[in-house]
Parts: C-alpha cells; sequence; structure tokens
C-alpha cells in the first residue's frame, strides 16, 4: 500500500502539472526558456555547482597545477563544505593526467559562471555548450555567452583541451569540437564587445588556443589511418571512470550474447574470478579487473568485453553519441571510423582558424590554415562522399569500406559548407529517410538506445536544419523547423518541461529506451537554445537565408 506521504507527493505534482495537457502555445514556451537560464546557471560561488550525482563521493574541487588560487576560494569551500586540491601536474595535452590517479574524482575549476544542461548533468559540457551559446546570444545574454566561449579556452590552456565537461573524470576525453564555431558566433554578435578594438584583443587571446585545441584532432591517436581524417578517441583503458557499476556492461554482454551473429568479437571467454595469472592476461585482453571493482565486475555467463570493445566504448563517449548502433553494437567500433559529422566539424574548424588568422594579420598562418581545409575537404569528398548512393556515410579505416548505416550526421557537411551544389541537392533528396512527425530522427535503424530511431535531439535537428538553409532549401528548413518547435511545444504543454531528446515518431517527449541510458532529463540547455534559433528562423522572412 503506498504510504501517505507518497500520496501527497503524487498529489502536489499533479497539482503542479494541473495547468498542462493543454494546447501547445509557442508563446507559453519561450516565456519558460526566457525564465530557464538562472535556474541552468552555475558558478564556483554556487555550492550546487559542485554536487555530482554520478559519483558517491565528498565535494570535490580540483585547480589546475599551475594555477593559484583565487581570492575567496577559501570561504567559498568552507560555505559549501568541499575539499580544494591542485591537480597533481602541469597538463600540456589532455590525457597527461589519469582519473585514476587521483585520490578521487571531482570538479574541475572554471573562473566563470557556465550553463549547464539540466537534471544530473551539473557541469559545463563541450558540445552543449555551443548550442547553449547560440541560445544565449539569441536571448540577449552575451555577458554569459562570452563566458561559457572563455571557461572553454581555460580548459584549453590549464586540461589540454575542451574536455566532455568540467569533472576529473573526463580529463582523457574531448567532444565534438565546436570551439571555433563558437568563437565566431560571438565575435559576430554586435553586443559582445564594447569596441572593435576589445574584440580583436579577445581573439588575439583565443586564436592560439582555438589551435592547441584543434591540434588534438590531429595527433596521431585522433588519426582514422591514413585517410587524412580523424576519428573520435579516449585517452584512457578499460571501462570508463564514471562507471559507478557493471550494470551497462553486463547489458551489452547479454546482449552479445543472444544475438551472436552481430558480435564484431567483442566478447571473450573468461573466468568470473580470475587467479593471478589469467588477470594479468585480461589485462592486456580486456581490462584491470586488478584495479577496477566496475571491469571487475564486467562479466556475464561465462563472458568479458575484449580490450577494443572498452577503447571503442569511450570514443563513442566522445562523440557525443551515447549511445547508438551507428558504429557497431553500441557503438563499440567507434574508433575504427573516420565519422561525416567530425570531419565536417573539423573542415568548418580549419576555415574558422584561417578567418581568424587573417583577422590579426598573420597571412602565412591563414594560408597554412586554408590549404588544411582544403586537404580534409578532398579526404571528405573521397572517402565519406557516395556518388552512387546520393549521400554521404562515415569510413570504416579499419575495414577499409564505407558504412551503410543511415544517419543524421550526413547533413553536418551541409552545415560546414563542405558539400558542393550537386551534393547538396542529393542530400536534399534523402530528408525523406529521416522525416518523421516530430521532425529529424537520428536514424532508420530502431536499435533500443537513444541516440537511434525514433528519437530526434535538438543539436542534430538544428544542424541538418541550419545546412538545408545555408544551401538555399528553406521551404524543407522551415518546414522541419515547425516540425521539430511543435514538437517541443506539444511536450511543454502536456507536462510543462522541456526535456533533452524528443520521439520522433510520435512526435511529444513520450520515450522509451531498452538499453543504456533511459532517462529523458529536464531542462535542457541544447534544446533551449536550439528552440530560439529555429523560432529565429521562422520568423524571418521566407527568402531569408
Amino acid at each position: 500500500m503506498k504510504s501517505f506521504a507518497h500520496l501527497a507527493l503524487s498529489a502536489a505534482l499533479l497539482a503542479a502539472t494541473a495547468g498542462f495537457a493543454a494546447t501547445p502555445d509557442s508563446g507559453k514556451t519561450l516565456a519558460y526558456i526566457h525564465k530557464a537560464w538562472p535556474t541552468l546557471t552555475r558558478s564556483l560561488a554556487d555550492c550546487s555547482a559542485l554536487a555530482d550525482s554520478k559519483v558517491a563521493t565528498h565535494p570535490l574541487l580540483y585547480l589546475p597545477a599551475d594555477f593559484p588560487a583565487p581570492d575567496g576560494l577559501a570561504a567559498i569551500a568552507k560555505k559549501c563544505g568541499v575539499e580544494v586540491r591542485a591537480l597533481p601536474r602541469k597538463v600540456a595535452r589532455i590525457g597527461d593526467i589519469q582519473p585514476s590517479e587521483l585520490p578521487r574524482q571531482g570538479v574541475l575549476y572554471l573562473p566563470n559562471p557556465y550553463v549547464v544542461p539540466g537534471g544530473f548533468f551539473n557541469e559545463m559540457y563541450g558540445w552543449d555548450s555551443y548550442f547553449i551559446v547560440l541560445g544565449l546570444l539569441a536571448d540577449g545574454h552575451t555577458d554569459l555567452a562570452r563566458d561559457m566561449v572563455e571557461n572553454q579556452l581555460f580548459e584549453v590552456e590549464h586540461y589540454g583541451a575542451v574536455l566532455n565537461a568540467n569533472r576529473s573524470y573526463y580529463l582523457t576525453r574531448s567532444q565534438p569540437p565546436f570551439l571555433s564555431a563558437m568563437i565566431r558566433a560571438v565575435l559576430d554578435d554586435s553586443k559582445s564587445f564594447h569596441s572593435k578594438e576589445e574584440a580583436q584583443s579577445w581573439l588575439k587571446h583565443a586564436y592560439p588556443l582555438a589551435v592547441r585545441d584543434h591540434d588534438i584532432w590531429t595527433s596521431k591517436p585522433h588519426q582514422a589511418g591514413d585517410t587524412g581524417l580523424a576519428r573520435y578517441f579516449d585517452y584512457g583503458d578499460g571501462p570508463v571512470p564514471e562507471f559507478r557499476d557493471a550494470k551497462y556492461l553486463q547489458d551489452v554482454i547479454r546482449w552479445l550474447r543472444a544475438h551472436p551473429k552481430d558480435d564484431p568479437g567483442y566478447l571473450i571467454k573468461a573466468s568470473q574470478n580470475p587467479d593471478d595469472a589469467e588477470a594479468a592476461q585480461l589485462k592486456k585482453t580486456s581490462c584491470d579487473v586488478r584495479a577496477s571493482t566496475v571491469c571487475a565486475d564486467a562479466w556475464l555467463d561465462g563472458y568479458r568485453l575484449t580490450a577494443d570493445y572498452y577503447r571503442g566504448d569511450r570514443a563513442m563517449r566522445e562523440s557525443g553519441f551515447d549511445v547508438t548502433f551507428r558504429f557497431g553494437p553500441f557503438a563499440g567500433s567507434t574508433h575504427h571510423y573516420a565519422p561525416a559529422c567530425l570531419n565536417s566539424l573539423l573542415f568548418r574548424y580549419e576555415q574558422d582558424l584561417r578567418d581568424f588568422a587573417a583577422r590579426l594579420g598573420l597571412d602565412d598562418e591563414a594560408k597554412r590554415w586554408d590549404a588544411a581545409a582544403k586537404a580534409r575537404h578532398a579526404a571528405i569528398d573521397k572517402y565519406l562522399w557516395h556518388a552512387d548512393q546520393g549521400m554521404y556515410a562515415d569510413y570504416d579505416a579499419q575495414a577499409g569500406k564505407p558504412s551503410t548505416y543511415a544517419y543524421i550526421s550526413a547533413f553536418y557537411p551541409l552545415w560546414a559548407g563542405a558539400a558542393s551544389k550537386e551534393q547538396a541537392a542529393a542530400m536534399q533528396k534523402k530528408i525523406a529517410l529521416l522525416e518523421r512527425k516530430g521532425g529529424l530522427s537520428m536514424s532508420t535503424t530502431d536499435s533500443g538506445v537513444q541516440w537511434d530511431e525514433p528519437f530526434g535531439w535538438a543539436p542534430t535537428n538544428w544542424i541538418a536544419i541550419a545546412g538545408l538553409d545555408r544551401y538555399g532549401y528553406h521551404d524543407d528548413a522551415r518546414r522541419l523547423a515547425r516540425k521539430f518547435t511543435a514538437t517541443i511545444d506539444r511536450g511543454f504543454a502536456d507536462d510543462g518541461t522541456i526535456r533533452e531528446k524528443y520521439n520522433m515518431v510520435s512526435g511529444d517527449a513520450k520515450v522509451a529506451i531498452k538499453a543504456g541510458y533511459k532517462d529523458n532529463v529536464i531542462g535542457f540547455g541544447w534544446t533551449n537554445g536550439v528552440y530560439l534559433k529555429l523560432s529565429a528562423l521562422l520568423a524571418a522572412p521566407p527568402d531569408t537565408p
């Protein structure tokens, strides 16, 4: 029988949402978004910024090893009950410090306020921040948008790259590279700076750090074979350190055991309780069962996961698409691929760096970045464009063949400006593959995980819509924008919330995930930002690009 307290809570929730399940109203959705930014904003003085429900430890704040403690930090630490430590050494490149070296996991210091996605995503995320910045600028919060970009520059300077997020367990991986696009968005907003001189001085500081961040993606670990293209890669081994238990990994083993024909070789036979000799072997072929409880528990029915699967799982998390079956079951082969999304982002990154260098009078560097962009464009056309299909696709650099997995990332080259008019026209004909009642679905494959059919997300819908609009397909862009904003409106009318993802088939927020991460978090930073951008697109005259 339910307790009185539970019944009272249920009654309170019903009362709180009694005004919803009403007719969708974009005005109400916009009003909610306008008021939501403060609730999603964190700063060092905000004790709630230090909380992390993903790890069960006492709050800990890490400062860069080469960074003096800011004034007032001791008082904040006392007020918030947080321990403050310095990282053990200066970070030159991402991965220089492994999370396993630290006594426990904690938040990484950032100097400025920032907007979090929402829910238990209580930190500043890498690619989320781009779409949040677009929303902040659209809503007139230029100072906060600039703070977000400066925080990412701080991460590059002191933590080696734009991180997955500012937690110590993310010190080995980045996220999709949007830093140059964020810099450009701030520079292009006339209210971001008081003068042209101030903007120029800011760019002079930002440019070398953006170069340093870009260099991560052209280093050997991030190279996709000899294609001249990049891949996602994490600089750690074994299960990711943010795993609190092995349930997800056991689910992967369970699925692979039930679908043996679909196992690319991710399973190896092993003992549940290996002796020292087997443990030493598993450290090479799987993961270190002596060093990681999660690794030790990642066993089911006589099987463990291979070291190569763990490398792919980590790379998948850097991609931001966690989880999809796009790169094998549970994306366990992500590191084998040159993805259309990543290389489109880097093409645009290199064009941005060219333009920044030219603006700073660095003509030789501008020529170098122009050459880099042209070389990547040639590689994109060689490996990722398939004229016979009229579509972009990821490339399996290990197997030497293109992927046949239809995915929304095929539209990234349009957003980046990497498509010719003919390629864009061919891609326009592929909209129907992914268009649903609620907008664009991630894929044509219903794998049961969140980054596949029937689900759709604000960032990928925006990139596809902005790309189509860029190439003159304004009617398609506006139709898709109306569909996706209407989906958000329906979800908001239903329960008064904005979510991280939506069901494109039903056109609402009713999301049921079968495997992997199953929540649909309320917030939500990038959905707010994209809604504002789509609203502006729809409000513009029909012939406005």
